[in-house]
């Protein structure tokens, strides 16, 4: 048994997809996001997109951070979360603009202070009003607040965002098909809308970050951030601390353990609405490799189909720090972590490079990691350094 199901949780979430197996799928049973009729005008012409997502446990981290460093500003890189969660999501159906957003924010107030849900909250509409220099429009309708510490140890910060869409304008993922290119959009580096170097961390296995990455002090000092239920031999095993100074390579500014692990979740969408506006006729599929890392494009191909990924990113250092402390071998890598690219789409060769082009006027580092192939079943093959990985 791999140390993230030692912990509780699972990559794949096999028992939440089984629960949901008999929910309605919406129009298109392959697109990114579940899409219904417009039932708020009753428009044929428009879809009606709500998607719901959070920072996970991304939240503890930031509360190490803000305990061991008196540093609350922390606070507004998880409200980045939140929403970028949620907005990349949907930019994987083709809705990049005039979205709603909805907060929910539940605390145990002993632990966790008015001043912090201050940073929450003002730091979510302080993230619109950068997105919105990008025409990125995303209008902040409060939420809920709630205090809840019968139920949460820390705090979770989640949230719901919501659209309208011309039906005519969304992706499907339905024309993915053989021939395509796969294009990856890095998670890491430093896009010209970011202030800072970003690690490619994400939102997604943090779990295991955290226990892997950091120290038994955490465990002695902070029981509040872990299960009392899970065995010591998997709780806070590493050997760094939060503020442990850490060198980038390729010039980036000095940092810290702490602050490569909570880079905010970077949003592609300036760089999404730039693409769909000039390649939607050309954009066959898009995935957001959250949840299950780089496998998650399995879940969404509309036809059996071999996905080859034999030209990924070198991962992120923080990756490669993650694997030291843990001794991950690579399959559960990259079934946990996105290892270097969180966006990916198919399209032709051609547009691909046109697309690559774009990300770099950004300064998002891009290229074609991979292509689709005809097959009698749904496979994936990685290339790891030479090793080919099989899902």
């Amino acid at each position: 048994m791999s140390l993230y199901s030692q912990r509780g949780v699972s990559a794949q979430k096999e028992e939440v997809h089984a629960a949901i197996q008999k929910l309605d799928q919406g129009l298109y049973e392959h697109a990114f996001c579940k899409m219904y009729p417009d039932s708020i005008s009753g428009d044929a012409d428009f879809v009606n997109i709500m998607h719901a997502d959070g920072a996970g446990t991304k939240s503890i981290l930031a509360y190490l951070y803000w305990k061991e460093t008196g540093d609350i500003s922390v606070w507004k890189g998880i409200a980045q979360d939140a929403i970028a969660m949620n907005l990349d999501d949907l930019l994987c159906v083709g809705v990049y603009d005039n979205l709603l957003f909805s907060s929910t924010i539940d605390r145990n107030k002993s632990v966790i202070t008015g001043e912090v849900l201050e940073q929450v909250i003002n730091g979510t509409q302080e993230f619109f009003d950068e997105l919105k220099k990008f025409g990125i429009n995303i209008h902040f309708l409060g939420g809920e607040t709630a205090d809840v510490g019968d139920v949460v140890r820390t705090i979770a910060v989640n949230g719901t965002m919501m659209a309208r869409w011309p039906k005519s304008r969304i992706i499907t993922n339905e024309k993915i098909k053989p021939g395509n290119v796969i294009v990856g959009f890095a998670s890491y580096g430093r896009a010209v809308y970011e202030k800072s170097y970003n690690s490619g961390i994400g939102s997604n296995g943090l779990t295991s970050a955290r226990h892997d990455i950091l120290d038994k002090h955490y465990a002695k000092n902070y029981p509040e951030t872990f299960e009392p239920t899970l065995k010591g031999e998997v709780v806070y095993i590493g050997k760094q601390r939060i503020t442990d100074e850490f060198t980038v390579a390729n010039g980036h500014e000095p940092t810290t353990i702490g602050k490569l692990l909570l880079s905010p979740t970077r949003t592609y969408a300036p760089l999404v609405k730039i693409l769909l506006e000039n390649y939607f006729d050309k954009i066959d599929g898009m995935i957001h490799c959250s949840g299950g890392g780089q496998t998650k494009c399995m879940k969404y191909l509309p036809q059996p189909l071999k996905i080859i990924k034999d030209n990924l990113f070198e991962a992120p250092e923080i990756f490669k720090l993650i694997q030291q402390n843990s001794g991950a071998d690579n399959r559960e890598m990259y079934q946990v972590f996105n290892m270097g690219h969180r966006l990916e789409i198919f399209t032709d060769e051609a547009t691909a490079f046109a697309m690559i082009n774009d990300a770099n006027l950004l300064q998002i580092e891009a290229q074609i990691i991979g292509r689709a192939d005809a097959s009698d079943k749904k496979e994936l093959c990685l290339k790891v350094k030479g090793e080919w990985i099989k899902y």
